[in-house]
């Protein structure tokens, strides 16, 4: 069982950056696409973002192209979210997830799921 643990969420004005991280128990998680969503109250799990297993693809969700970066260290099982020029909207929970069984964009598909972390925005 793949454990992923998220961590760097914090509170940021509008405008600032932040930088997510996702460490994963095992090195087999290096063979798996791995997604960030995100979840803010009320709403539906949000594709935020999707890196395969080398790094070099990449898709992001509409909301966030341009200022989010995803990337991978595949030899410390982590994975990275770096999210700069923040907006309050962003404001959610972020979710890391791996081993997806379908489509990349779609949260259903993932196998293995973090906790979370909370990333808040403030205007």
């Amino acid at each position: 069982q793949v454990q992923l643990v998220e961590s760097g969420g914090g509170l940021v004005q509008a405008g600032g950056s932040l930088r997510l991280s996702c460490a994963a128990s095992e090195r087999t998680v290096s063979t798996y696409p791995m997604g960030w969503f995100r979840q803010a109250p009320g709403e539906e799990r949000e594709f935020v973002g999707v890196i395969g297993q080398a790094g070099k693809t990449r898709y992001y969700g509409d909301s966030v192209k341009g200022r989010f970066t995803i990337s991978r260290d595949n030899a410390k099982n982590t994975v990275f979210l770096q999210m700069n020029s923040l907006k309050p909207e962003d404001t959610a929970v972020y979710y890391c997830a791996a081993d997806p069984d379908g489509s990349w964009r779609d949260p259903e598909a993932y196998q293995f799921w973090g906790r979370g972390t909370q990333v808040t925005v403030s205007s």
